[in-house]
């Protein structure tokens, strides 16, 4: 099931600004550092994250079309901030729900939250970096 574009237009305006205050720091949520494509202004995107090992795993409920993907794969990856802990994160790819494997060893409610999305975000998770904080943008990319 693929959410409107117009609900993650709102998400991305409204509802972001208040996850980014906790996302950070609460798993099973994560924040997202990429840069734009474009503009090269870093961006902070909250979204459900879950940890598989050394693979991090994001159900794309928008579909392939958000912004912050489009922009770590431009980059080749980014950063997250999960639990507290700021991560390189590799290079995304994108894989069908059914072919996701790692679906499998995830717990049953983060499973049924992946299974959502019609596509599944797995990257890998690379050295833990320090600090993140207000204003810490500066470290992106």
């Amino acid at each position: 099931m693929k959410l409107p574009r117009r609900l993650a237009r709102f998400n991305k305006v409204v509802t972001n600004r208040v996850q980014g205050v906790y996302a950070w720091i609460v798993p099973p949520w994560a924040v997202i550092l990429h840069r734009g494509r474009r503009s090269g202004r870093a961006y902070r995107t909250p979204v459900l994250a879950f940890r598989q090992g050394g693979t991090l795993v994001v159900g794309l409920i928008y579909g392939e079309d958000s912004d912050w993907l489009r922009n770590l794969r431009a980059a080749g990856g980014g950063q997250v901030v999960r639990g507290g802990r700021t991560y390189e994160l590799g290079a995304p790819h994108v894989v069908e729900t059914d072919a996701a494997a790692e679906l499998s060893r995830l717990p049953r409610v983060a499973r049924a939250y992946c299974r959502l999305a019609d596509k599944q975000m797995l990257a890998d998770l690379g050295e833990r970096i320090g600090g993140f904080g207000r204003g810490r943008t500066d470290r992106i990319g």
